[in-house]
């Protein structure tokens, strides 16, 4: 008889965002009449920068024509692409990436489980609590967990708290790691890392000869120009990390699907023989076996964002959504809660009020407001008893939300 790889078995009920799909759809078949509003998964719903678009329909014009016509093409992303990716999201910022350290894939998300195939079993890594789910979960599947759960934690994780008392900035682990995960602007706290904040953890990866896995999915949305948008940006980057970028946030690419992954050439590990081994070789020839790339049409979609016209139709996008942060924000604060985020991030990060649990705020939120938004103990235990709203909606809806949330929490403890 067959087997499975049982590590899936060890999986914590349901992916976190299928629940929420699954509570609503509940509450919708019961109260047909109901205007709800979704502010929890983080998905994007205004149209496609017109750059793109015109991009992406030139391009499937040549697909149309055996003059113009393209097959495969190279596995790593065309030329055109990571160029630009190179120039305007790097070296414009004085860090020094180049085009063939850039891979382009169809999603952050998929690169961020990926990259566990190429490393091996037996490192001891480190993730942030809250987190993004897929962090943990892809390390379940992959077996680098032992099995037991306490407090909603896998034994064989070394949870790093991140909570009010430290500003959602975590801590530097109390034992040696090799592998951490850290995201920013941070998904779900919303809360941004200073040059200061990651250089420690630069150091602390040098001294440690660990591994960061540095997910910067929201940089674009970073308004203050001191503050670093890559981890390269930081002394000694390229010998201790490997970041991820994705078009999904920053061009609505959602649906489309494209992003990147950067691995520097001077990233190297020791074998247990001794031998130096380059991780980007590694990533190479994984990707170049097991994807055969992002297609042609959205990588030139994804390409026009850095013309000068997109990049213009980009600020405004994000612009967009930003003052639906501060709409979120603004209008929470002054209803009593504490929240977080909101400025550089399109998350806002609020505490439950009267204790409530984020689970039972949700189904509140939902029955007494008719808003979808996020339970926070759906990134981690340390999420419990906070709450995530996403401003990736229209104008008009985010702020008839805060409205309906004012008018039943106005004054909350």
């Amino acid at each position: 008889m067959f087997r499975v790889n049982e590590n899936f078995l060890q999986l914590q009920s349901g992916y976190l965002f299928p629940e929420i799909g699954r509570r609503v759809q509940a509450f919708a078949a019961a109260n047909p009449a109901a205007d709800i509003i979704r502010m929890g998964i983080g998905d994007v719903t205004e149209p496609l920068p017109a750059k793109c678009i015109e991009a992406m329909h030139a391009a499937i014009d040549e697909l149309g024509h055996r003059e113009t016509f393209r097959g495969y093409g190279p596995e790593q992303g065309y030329a055109f692409l990571r160029e630009a990716i190179a120039e305007h999201d790097y070296q414009a910022r004085g860090a020094n990436v180049a085009a063939d350290e850039i891979f382009v894939s169809d999603g952050s998300k998929c690169d961020c489980g990926n990259i566990l195939d190429i490393l091996g079993p037996g490192n001891r890594i480190a993730v942030c609590d809250p987190v993004y789910p897929v962090y943990v979960d892809t390390n379940v599947m992959a077996g680098n967990t032992n099995g037991s759960i306490a407090a909603a934690r896998y034994g064989g994780l070394i949870y790093l708290e991140m909570d009010e008392s430290n500003g959602f900035d975590p801590p530097l682990p109390e034992q040696p790691v090799d592998v951490i995960y850290l995201c920013f602007p941070n998904n779900p706290t919303g809360t941004v890392a200073s040059r200061e904040s990651l250089q420690r953890w630069v150091d602390y990866a040098r001294d440690h000869r660990s591994l960061i896995l540095f997910d910067a999915a929201y940089e674009a949305y970073i308004s203050d120009p001191d503050l670093p948008h890559s981890i390269f940006e930081i002394e000694g980057a390229r010998e201790v990390a490997i970041e991820f970028r994705s078009f999904s946030k920053t061009a609505g690419f959602t649906g489309v699907r494209c992003a990147f992954t950067v691995v520097p050439r001077d990233l190297h590990v020791v074998t247990c023989g001794g031998e130096r081994v380059s991780l980007h070789s590694l990533w190479y020839r994984r990707h170049t076996t097991k994807f055969n790339g992002a297609s042609y049409p959205v990588q030139r979609g994804a390409a026009a964002i850095y013309t000068p016209e997109g990049r213009r139709q980009v600020r405004e996008l994000i612009s967009g959504y930003m003052q639906n942060a501060t709409t979120i924000r603004q209008g929470l604060l002054a209803a009593g809660f504490r929240c977080y985020g909101g400025v550089h991030a399109p998350y806002v990060w609020l505490k439950t009020p009267d204790g409530l649990s984020s689970w039972d705020f949700f189904d509140q939120l939902l029955q007494k407001c008719q808003v979808v938004g996020t339970p926070g103990s759906g990134f981690g235990a340390a999420g419990e008893g906070y709450f995530r709203l996403s401003a990736f909606n229209s104008r008009q809806k985010t702020a008839e939300a805060v409205a309906r949330i004012a008018a039943a929490y106005s004054a909350v403890g």
